[in-house]
């Protein structure tokens, strides 16, 4: 995928997103971002597994193992994922940064009715894992 500076992404879905987070305030939600370069075209909630979902989360492997099969077999690019922030911003935590791996996905962070765009990258100048990218919305 080619570095860009902003990622659009529509009105309506970025609500959607932001309301999933809102259903369950007190645990991390999670998800995955499908689209291609500048443009967030679709989501979809996934279930958290993590030990400890209060402050942590873990896409299910399951969903994330079909869903790059199926990009694999010319379904929806998957370009990143998101997750929220309960009690906190929606800025990358360091357990955010030590989990980045520089690889170039999308992360989007969600708190409260806040969302933050950000690549991870290593060596970035946020966290020292990701640069932050603008996250533009359209109608």
């Amino acid at each position: 995928m080619k570095m860009v500076a902003a990622v659009s992404i529509s009105s309506g879905l970025l609500a959607a997103l932001v309301a999933d987070c809102a259903a369950t305030p007190a645990l991390e939600r999670c998800g995955l971002l499908f689209g291609r370069e500048g443009m967030i075209d679709h989501v979809a909630s996934a279930p958290n597994v993590a030990a400890t979902p209060a402050n942590s989360f873990e896409i299910d492997p399951a969903m994330l193992v079909a869903a790059h099969r199926a990009a694999r077999g010319g379904g929806p690019q998957v370009i990143g994922h998101y997750h929220s922030h309960p009690t906190g911003r929606a800025w990358p935590s360091t357990r955010d940064a030590l989990s980045a791996g520089g690889d170039g996905q999308l992360w989007l962070i969600v708190a409260g009715e806040e969302a933050n765009l950000f690549r991870a990258t290593a060596g970035g100048p946020v966290a020292g894992a990701f640069e932050a990218l603008l996250l533009r919305v359209t109608a």
